[in-house]
């Protein structure tokens, strides 16, 4: 990614987290690190369908595209408008959906998508309730494949705080495996990503 692009991307986050600060949960844009790890629960081979939930600018958008075999499709839901229009003219190649993930059954019928094989969050998980995080982790298990995996990111930091304690509960609950993986420390704040498989 050229320095023009970075920087219009970083100001486009910080934008948003000034404007809406309860729906960006982190305070700078997701590492390359993360970005990079994330990418690798993506099938490299025949022609899943991928999406993203919550993908701000775009952080992660890039490693997984990148991964993808020609034929695959790669969809984004985001909620904000103006995350929206950016995606929509800095990656054109990505599918971008404006629209809660709470309605994600809904979202996906409307493009013509009946499963997808990997389900990658960017969701501030810790700035919501409980109820609102099942609900969304129910949405997120019924539109994947049976061998589909949901990845997620989280942060270390966050870790003994009752949100993050009852979304890791909530993962439990929603997917018969959970797999926290290691943790990537060059990213600001420390991030944990979880793999799931096989929902309940």
């Amino acid at each position: 990614m050229s320095k023009r692009k970075k920087l219009r991307e970083y100001w486009t986050f910080m934008n948003s987290a000034a404007r809406q600060p309860s729906t960006v949960g982190a305070v700078l844009p997701t590492s390359r690190y993360v970005a990079a790890a994330v990418a690798t629960v993506v099938p490299s081979y025949g022609a899943p369908t991928v999406l993203e939930l919550g993908p701000g600018t775009g952080a992660l958008s890039g490693p997984i595209q990148r991964r993808l075999a020609e034929g695959a499709r790669h969809l984004a839901v985001e909620i904000d408008p103006k995350m929206v229009h950016y995606l929509r003219c800095a990656k054109p190649w990505l599918e971008v959906i404006e629209g809660d993930a709470t309605h994600l059954r809904k979202l996906l019928d409307e493009a013509g998508v009946d499963q997808v094989d990997a389900v990658i969050s960017s969701i501030p998980w810790t700035l919501l309730p409980p109820d609102k995080q099942r609900e969304l982790l129910l949405q997120a298990a019924s539109v994947m494949a049976p061998n589909g995996v949901f990845t997620t990111v989280t942060y270390l930091t966050t870790l003994w705080r009752q949100p993050t304690r009852a979304f890791i509960t909530a993962l439990q609950d929603t997917f018969d495996e959970v797999l926290p993986r290691t943790a990537i420390w060059r990213n600001v704040p420390p991030a944990r990503i979880y793999a799931c498989r096989r929902p309940r």
